[in-house]
């Protein structure tokens, strides 16, 4: 069950550093692809300590192909979907902190309660 808890919140961490990021103006971006590049930031959402390398890389490669506002509220569904299933414990707050853990601005918070179509 712990791991589970911990895999739903580096997928929230996920969804929430792709929230302002989404892929090229090619195909839409898939929750499957932002939980896949940022996988690299479940160790840090289990344990804390320092985000691995590849995880603010993952994060910072989301927004540089965050570029329409359909893909950036996909990326925070994403997101927010897997914060309500990691919400309480330790693992929200740690997925919350990567942004500033990793130099990156987010437009909004990673939380369940965060309203993705107010993102443009």
């Amino acid at each position: 069950m712990a791991a589970s808890k911990a895999a739903s919140m580096v997928v929230v961490l996920a969804l929430v550093l792709a929230a302002t990021a989404v892929a090229p103006a090619r195909a839409a971006m898939s929750c499957s692809a932002v939980y896949s590049t940022l996988m690299p930031c479940l160790q840090f959402v289990q344990q804390g300590g320092t985000p691995a390398r590849g995880c603010c890389t993952g994060i910072k490669d989301l927004l540089d192909q965050a570029n329409n506002t359909p893909d950036r509220r996909t990326i925070c569904g994403c997101l927010k979907n897997v914060a309500n299933g990691a919400s309480g414990g330790p693992y929200i707050d740690r997925a919350a902190a990567l942004p500033s853990k990793c130099n990156v601005a987010l437009p909004y918070k990673i939380s369940p309660s965060v309203n993705c179509n107010s993102i443009h």
